[in-house]
C-alpha cells in the first residue's frame, strides 16, 4: 500500500541538528519528487525543500539554504533531510510530500503524517 512515513523529529536546541527521514512504499521514486513542508503555529505551510527521484535536482526555500540538506537513498525508497545550525523559528511539524514527476509541478498527491520538530534552549 502507498505509505509515507516521516520520522527523526524531535527537541533539540538552538545550533543542534536533526536528521528527518521520509521512507515511501508504493512508488517507485523514479517517477516522483519529494518535498519536505513544515507548518508552525499560526504560520501558513511552508515549502522547504525538493529532490527529484533521480536526485539530480535539489531545492531548497532561501531560509535554510547552506543549513538544511535533502539527499534520497534510491534503494531504500527512502529521502532525507539533514538539518543543521539549528534555530527556534525552524519549530514546526515537518511534512514529506510526493509530488507528481518532478518538483514544480505542483501537484502533491500524497502526504506523510509529519513529525515535530522543537528547537528551544
Amino acid at each position: 500500500q502507498l505509505e509515507l512515513v516521516e520520522s527523526g523529529g524531535g527537541l533539540v536546541q538552538p545550533g543542534g541538528s536533526l536528521r528527518l527521514s521520509c521512507a515511501v512504499s508504493g512508488l517507485t521514486l523514479n517517477n516522483w519528487a519529494i518535498n519536505w513542508f513544515r507548518q508552525a503555529p499560526g504560520k501558513e505551510r511552508e515549502g522547504v525543500s525538493c529532490i527529484s527521484g533521480s536526485g539530480d535536482t535539489r531545492n531548497y526555500t532561501d531560509s535554510v539554504k547552506g543549513r538544511f540538506t535533502i539527499s534520497i537513498d534510491d534503494a531504500k525508497n527512502t529521502v532525507y533531510l539533514q538539518m543543521n545550525s539549528l534555530k527556534p523559528e525552524d519549530t514546526a511539524v515537518y511534512y514529506c510530500a510526493a509530488e507528481a514527476t518532478r518538483c514544480g509541478s505542483g501537484w502533491y498527491n500524497y502526504w506523510g503524517q509529519g513529525t515535530q520538530v522543537t528547537v528551544s534552549s
